[in-house]
């Protein structure tokens, strides 16, 4: 195993040092209104923060540019770094997280981060805040809200996503730390049914979330996950995806959720992992595409998809191929493994490789810079590149 002892470490900030002498920005107690134009029109309440909420989902949505998706837990995040051979401790954490964000560059191509909360707080390992380092390079940082995945009592073995208690005072406090928009990550299960109860279940939790993010006035990023998991072919996905997305956006539209300052984050319409018939990019684009048009409003101005176990070139390849015509929409990337996983190896927890690894995960980062544009060709891929990282049964 290798040592945190050949990484440097820095201590991390006390959450209770930043509140200090400070006061919470909280919502005016005025809000704006549209009244209703018949007795069964929906209210559209906009926070104090609206104004701001456009504005920062449309720099995150901004041409040739996606997320890097860091907001792996701890657990998890050790799961990566046992990979490599690196023990889970905070040191070792923060060293990985550092080569991260301090990537000469990285904020031509990203335009945004989602952290984990203990990174939102960190320092990196030269003593600078993790988020001002982000703010540096032109990306804005943001913060995983949710609690994680726990069973769907009354379900068939299905999942419901945790973390509404308490979540206002949480995100009002992540504004103050610096964090200026929000995930919360759910999942469906094709095996599993997936249950009316499960998929009302993750509508409902994500237009809760999504309401009491703008009030904080952090942009939510809306992800109802299709999971990988299966056998089914590509018309399945379909059938079960459209069916998720248009319950979603009747519970955000219930919830008085401002369309224009949220971005989704769905997966793309693909076969199961275990289905032997696979579909090819313009295949996945052309499902994929067409959900867009069926099931969300041209008023959302950024789906950033995320990978879900594909491998790196296959996520690039999808997106590039979904960015061939015009659409309503800024179509681009939120990915996790499909831009860290070459990069991860390529540090193997080592100083002397950190340069190397900054270089790999610039080489994604362009790579899916170019697929938003509709650029991408594929050439000189690295074999590593083309594997695929799907878990059957993957927790987070």
């Amino acid at each position: 195993m290798a040592s945190a002892s050949l990484l440097k470490t820095s201590p991390v900030l006390d959450k209770s040092e930043w509140v200090k002498g400070h006061t919470l920005r909280q919502p005016s107690t005025s809000a704006v209104r549209c009244q209703p134009v018949a007795p069964s029109g929906l209210t559209v309440r906009a926070s104090s923060y609206a104004d701001e909420l456009v504005k920062t989902a449309k720099a995150i949505a901004s041409p040739g540019r996606g997320i890097l998706a860091m907001d792996e837990s701890n657990a998890t995040c050790g799961k990566r770094l046992a990979s490599i051979g690196l023990e889970n401790t905070e040191a070792n954490r923060q060293a990985y997280r550092t080569l991260l964000v301090s990537a000469p560059g990285l904020g031509q191509y990203i335009s945004g981060a989602i952290l984990f909360e203990e990174t939102l707080y960190q320092t990196t390992i030269d003593g600078k805040k993790m988020v001002d380092v982000l703010v540096e390079q032109n990306i804005v940082p943001g913060i995983k809200v949710d609690k994680g995945l726990v069973p769907l009592a009354g379900s068939n073995n299905e999942s419901w996503c945790q973390g509404l208690d308490g979540l206002a005072p949480r995100s009002a406090a992540y504004y103050q730390q610096g964090a200026r928009f929000a995930k919360w990550r759910t999942v469906v299960s094709i095996p599993n049914g997936p249950t009316e109860l499960a998929v009302k279940e993750a509508a409902w939790g994500l237009a809760r979330y999504a309401a009491i993010s703008q009030d904080n006035g952090l942009v939510p990023i809306v992800e109802p996950e299709i999971l990988l998991d299966g056998d089914h072919r590509i018309d399945r996905t379909f059938e079960v995806a459209k069916k998720v997305w248009a319950e979603v956006f009747f519970y955000l539209a219930q919830n008085n959720v401002m369309f224009e300052g949220i971005l989704l984050k769905p997966s793309m319409v693909t076969p199961g992992a275990e289905c032997k018939d696979r579909a090819t990019p313009q295949q996945v684009a052309n499902y994929t595409l067409s959900l867009l048009r069926q099931r969300i409003p041209p008023a959302v101005p950024g789906i950033m998809f995320l990978s879900g176990g594909q491998s790196e070139v296959e996520a690039t390849l999808n997106l590039n191929a979904m960015n061939q015509a015009p659409n309503p929409w800024h179509v681009s990337f939120s990915y996790a493994r499909a831009l860290q996983n070459t990069c991860l190896k390529k540090w193997g927890g080592r100083p002397e490789n950190v340069k190397d690894a900054q270089e790999a995960l610039l080489i994604r980062a362009k790579a899916n810079s170019l697929a938003q544009l509709g650029k991408y060709t594929g050439e000189g891929e690295s074999e590593e590149a083309k594997q695929g990282m799907f878990v059957k049964g993957y927790v987070y």
